[in-house]
């Protein structure tokens, strides 16, 4: 069997060629990427994913038409701008110089430095490199990365100064408690962090979408949301530390406690869901996982009860383009929203660095399941600055000219040019804010420092709602073996005394 370096595979699977696969019996396998060139041409249109009005509880028309007929010219500008440009359309002698470079790349066993860099457009277009017949997925947004406002035929929002305001200060602040988190991990403080960076604008707009009834399930990132949610951020530090299972009563702000088992909140939050249709509430929830959770047996089982019971129930899908280090393309060979068509409810890709954009499209997401109109699913289409978590190394998997193309799409960034060029904030505003970000960072350092360990007989507490005759027996052993420290402890103490 041929072991090829993982940066061979990458620019070969990046650059949008096929190669023959190689069965254990030595025979040349055709791969799927060669399969839908036969029906490029035919392929309809409307297979590419249709965008359901917030409105309508029918079947929404396709992407491709809606953009043609619908969306105004400052929307295609800023489109154009903003989401990567398609592969589709590429020529066959660049795909045939693509196949060289990569063949001979795999050839010489080429390192990271040498890998190219990973282009938007093979995420953008969900899968085009791939082999995947169709067109750029429809991205909405309402606020460029030159920070630019622009209209969308189906969602948009009107906020005053002070709202908009408020949502630069909850990007600002949560970026700053996140930083802190992560510095305090390499300190030795945390034993783990999983960093939001660049997904601020995709959490506090989805987060401040929300109503206090509503019901959030998180994953172990969403720390933006948590801090819409009203959840003291060092609560969120405790379970990294080590010292409690979570920190905050989820009932207290409708936010569950943080899921580390990959795309397993998805089937719980549609539980949750099904459970307030059945008891006729108006309340909605809102599910949150990456686009590597996307790929569980979870995500899809909760995408066919929510559909089937019409659960009030958002899907909301921070696609932020690697699973660890498994890029979006290995894990989808369409865009992540267009898997809603399956199950018979609309998906929606929007710019996961608009904060505007995320929070218009899931205000109207929530509405709409209140309203008994069924799920939806988000996808957030957004990036992982930093690394996945504080033990992962993303330089050996990702490009440095791949990150700085997203940094000039950073989310704070352009709020912070739109209330510039609008003259919403002034200098003293911002001036503010950083002051407050200080203190924040402040907080959290006191914070951890001050945590109390935990009381190490409370494991044994509320497994069992009525006690339980094993759990007792195993209280009392431990409660035993602790004793025998102290009892070491002090035979030492005597014993040296006693020299």
């Amino acid at each position: 069997m041929t072991v090829e370096s993982t940066a061979a595979r990458s620019s070969t699977r990046r650059s949008g060629t096929a190669e023959a696969d190689t069965s254990a019996a030595g025979k040349p396998r055709k791969t799927a990427a060669k399969a839908p060139a036969k029906s490029a041409a035919k392929a309809p249109a409307k297979s590419e994913g249709a965008v359901k009005s917030p409105s309508s509880g029918s079947r929404a028309k396709s992407a491709a038409k809606g953009s043609d007929k619908a969306a105004p010219k400052s929307t295609a500008r800023s489109t154009a701008k903003s989401a990567p440009k398609s592969t589709a359309g590429r020529s066959a002698k660049s795909r045939a110089k693509s196949t060289a470079a990569s063949g001979a790349g795999r050839k010489a066993g080429s390192s990271r430095a040498t890998r190219p860099a990973r282009s938007g457009a093979a995420s953008a277009a969900g899968g085009a490199a791939n082999g995947v017949v169709g067109a750029e997925p429809e991205l909405i947004q309402l606020l460029t990365p030159e920070g630019e406002r622009v209209t969308h035929p189906e969602y948009d929002v009107e906020l005053s100064a002070e709202e908009l305001q408020g949502l630069y200060r909850d990007m600002v602040l949560t970026r700053r408690f996140d930083a802190e988190a992560t510095s305090l991990q390499r300190q030795g403080e945390l034993g783990l962090w999983a960093s939001l960076l660049g997904q601020e604008a995709a959490q506090i707009g989805s987060g401040r979408a929300l109503r206090p009834d509503d019901y959030v399930f998180p994953t172990y990132r969403e720390h933006g949301v948590a801090w819409c949610r009203d959840v003291d951020p060092t609560m969120l530090l405790g379970m990294f530390r080590g010292v409690n299972n979570g920190g905050w009563d989820p009932n207290s702000n409708n936010f569950h406690l943080y899921t580390i088992v990959i795309g397993s909140q998805t089937l719980h939050a549609a539980g949750y869901a099904m459970g307030l249709a059945k008891d006729g509430a108006d309340s909605a929830v809102i599910a949150y996982f990456g686009d590597g959770a996307s790929s569980q047996g979870d995500v899809a089982e909760a995408f066919t009860f929510s559909a089937v019971y019409n659960a009030p129930i958002v899907f909301f899908c921070q696609n932020n383009q690697w699973a660890i280090s498994e890029p979006t393309e290995r894990q989808s060979r369409v865009p992540i929203y267009q898997r809603a068509q399956g199950y018979g409810f609309p998906g929606v890709r929007v710019d996961g660095n608009d904060v505007l954009a995320c929070l218009a499209v899931t205000k109207a997401a929530v509405e709409r399941a209140r309203t008994g109109e069924g799920p939806m699913l988000i996808e957030a289409f957004t990036y992982r600055m930093g690394a996945h978590t504080t033990s992962d190394d993303p330089t050996r998997y990702r490009s440095d000219e791949e990150r700085a193309e997203w940094e000039a799409k950073d989310p704070i960034k352009r709020l912070k040019a739109y209330l510039e060029n609008e003259k919403l904030a002034d200098a003293d505003f911002f001036a503010r804010i950083e002051e407050e970000s200080e203190a924040m960072g402040r907080h959290v350092r006191d914070a951890i420092r001050t945590m109390p360990d935990p009381d190490s007989m409370a494991i044994f507490e509320n497994v069992y709602a009525d006690g339980h005759a094993l759990v007792d027996e195993e209280r009392a052993q431990f409660a035993e073996y602790q004793a025998s420290f102290a009892t070491e402890s002090e035979s030492g103490s005597a014993a040296v005394e006693g020299k």
